[in-house]
């Protein structure tokens, strides 16, 4: 019976061992002690987890909750240190230091009448301006505004000291350009300012924020991409008060990269003497490469002022200062070339076979055309004149009487030969073209009929024709190089901060005067006789180790009267003085074109100067020219 039931029992564990097996008592074991560990663990686990948010919300609950209401995480911008600007032989023009800055974060602010009050009595500012500027701020949608730069140490212990009455302050490092030498190369360095309204709208600024600081005008604007770098940015934790509990992350800024200039700096600065308290402009090439050495305007103005933001009387001094400061004149002061055109007239004589080098006229102080009388400058004349007497004597008489011979349109179209009426392709502040006047002009600006006593003024550099300081050295280093209109530049190269170099300038051809040898050289010959002659316009350039070519030019503000009572009594009414010059005379460095405005006579006003940049630039070892 036993057996039996034993047999039934262990065909009955078969059977179900068929469809899944019977589990042995050892393996049931196991599970069942597997179990239980587990059990044991999720429940330590959830008892860690009872016991920590017992710990948070009764034991830390308060400082929790005031932490939740109070601290807050915060982006806060680190923006990127500018690229510094050099000149070619790496002296530092312009770079940057550590500003304190004292900004307040607008969404920190319950109270901004109460704030500014307080802010005002502290560091001895107009409440009522921080109210404006912050509420001014708040209406614009920015997050923070900046009230001042380079706070001292004392404004920045008060700061700190009375944290807790100034919620929203803060005071943050931020770096701000220096102009290492003030006031030097300001138009062609430029200056800093806030970006614009307008400036924001556009997608070319898509990275730039409300505040930041953009180059408005010379190197700094023009080379903006380059200079400013990539911004970066720190989360941290402040508390109610806007201090900073902690740091989470951070992406450092990139430096911008590095600007080095064609400037020569020693240069620049004896241009920029020979201005001094004089209205005018000194533009310094290489005439092999088109390479500016110089570009110095007068009067100058301060970069830092832009910087930090000018007053309203700082800015109505400015603007009605009747030397316009601000105006670059290098580049965009135009002018009749006076007597140095006569370069250009020259050129186009002996192109044009209607003169040669031995063709004279006779000058006996003037030359009647119609009802009018054109006068030379020397009352008595000089004679009998043939090219080189003409240029180096600027005998006006020649020039009448060749400008009649070629006619206004032949002048036209070798002064856009030299590049007259154009840009230099210079990408700087949106330099002046200057003017060109032929027949088709006068016709389309003013209806009329060209007159030949137009073109008699226009052959000795007076009438319609304008020309800029950058336009005119130009010429002259198209005679000294061999006839090469060169495209100019003001950038040598631009390196990153990792030592990359990102632009390199090279000499570019913009045209050819295409020009014979042979009336090259008469015209070089002529203009060293200007400056080595006894008799020579300008004498008063020469140096005693170092031969100067050149072209004195007077140009005449009010008209061709040479009656200069009223222009003495009247010093906004006397002539310009310039003078254009290469040197050394056989082997061409320096192209150099100085301007005086109201300076008088050009060799005795303008000359000199340029005799001063020259040596400047000679008297350092010889860079080696580009090829």
């Amino acid at each position: 019976m036993s057996r039996l039931h034993e047999g039934r029992f262990s065909g009955f564990k078969v059977m179900d061992t068929g469809f899944g097996g019977a589990m042995p008592p050892e393996e049931q074991e196991c599970i069942r002690r597997t179990y239980a560990r587990t059990a044991l663990i999720i429940l330590c686990l959830f008892g860690i987890l009872f016991l920590r948010l017992w710990f948070l919300q009764l034991l830390q609950g308060g400082e929790m909750q005031e932490r939740s209401e109070h601290n807050r995480i915060r982006l806060q911008d680190l923006p990127p240190w500018r690229g510094m600007i050099l000149d070619r032989k790496g002296e530092v023009l312009v770079a940057n230091r550590p500003s304190y800055e004292l900004v307040v974060v607008l969404e920190d602010v319950a109270d901004i009448p109460s704030l500014a009050g307080r802010l005002g009595q502290l560091l001895h500012l107009d409440p009522q301006q921080i109210t404006t500027q912050l509420q001014n701020g708040k209406k614009a949608g920015l997050h923070q505004v900046r009230l001042r730069t380079d706070l001292s140490w004392e404004e920045m212990a008060r700061v700190e000291t009375f944290q807790p009455e100034l919620p929203g302050v803060l005071v943050q490092i931020q770096p701000k350009r220096e102009y290492r030498q003030k006031g030097r190369a300001c138009h062609a360095l430029g200056y800093l300012g806030e970006i614009s309204d307008v400036q924001m709208k556009n997608s070319k600024y898509a990275d730039y924020k409300m505040g930041d600081y953009i180059g408005k005008c010379g190197v700094e604007l023009a080379w903006e991409k380059y200079l400013r770098g990539q911004r970066g940015y720190r989360r941290i934790e402040v508390d109610a008060y806007g201090r900073e509990l902690g740091q989470m992350d951070s992406v450092f800024p990139t430096p911008g990269a590095n600007v080095s200039l064609t400037l020569d700096n020693r240069m620049q600065q004896e241009a920029e003497a020979c201005l001094e308290d004089k209205v005018g402009a000194i533009v310094a090439l290489d005439p092999n490469t088109g390479n500016i050495l110089v570009l110095a305007s007068s009067p100058t103005f301060s970069q830092e002022a832009f910087e930090r933001g000018l007053t309203v009387q700082e800015w109505d001094r400015l603007h009605h200062d009747k030397t316009h400061p601000l105006e670059n004149r290098a580049l965009k002061g135009q002018y009749p070339p006076g007597s140095t055109f006569k370069i250009v007239m020259a050129v186009a004589g002996l192109e044009e076979n209607v003169i040669t080098p031995g063709t004279t006229f006779y000058c006996n102080g003037a030359l009647p055309l119609g009802n009018h009388v054109f006068h030379c400058w020397l009352k008595g004349g000089h004679g009998s004149v043939n090219l080189y007497k003409a240029l180096v004597e600027s005998c006006d008489v020649y020039f009448y009487e060749l400008g009649q011979r070629l006619g206004i349109d032949r002048i036209a179209k070798w002064s856009k030969r030299f590049g007259l009426g154009e840009p230099t392709g210079l990408n700087l502040d949106r330099e002046a073209i200057g003017l060109v006047a032929s027949s088709a002009w006068k016709k389309a600006r003013f209806h009329k009929p060209w007159h030949e006593g137009e073109t008699l003024s226009v052959a000795i550099g007076q009438g319609y024709n304008l020309a800029t300081p950058i336009q005119m050295a130009r010429v002259v280093a198209a005679i000294a190089n061999g006839g090469i209109i060169y495209k100019t530049h003001l950038v040598e190269k631009v390196e990153s901060p990792a030592g990359e170099i990102l632009y390199q300038a090279k000499p570019e051809v913009q045209s050819r005067l295409d020009a014979s040898p042979a009336t090259l050289e008469a015209v070089r010959r002529a203009l060293v006789g200007v400056v080595s002659e006894k008799k020579g316009t300008g004498k008063a350039a020469r140096l005693a180790s170092i031969e100067v070519a050149g072209k004195t030019g007077t140009a005449q503000v009010v008209s061709l009267d040479p009656d200069r009572t009223k222009r003495k009594k009247d010093p906004s009414r006397e002539d310009h003085a310039w003078f254009v010059a290469y040197a050394p005379a056989d082997n061409p460095r320096i192209a150099v074109a100085v301007l005086i405005e109201h300076g008088g006579h050009g060799g005795s006003a303008a000359g000199p100067l340029a005799s001063r940049v020259i040596k400047a630039g000679l008297s350092e070892p010889r860079v080696a020219q580009a090829k």
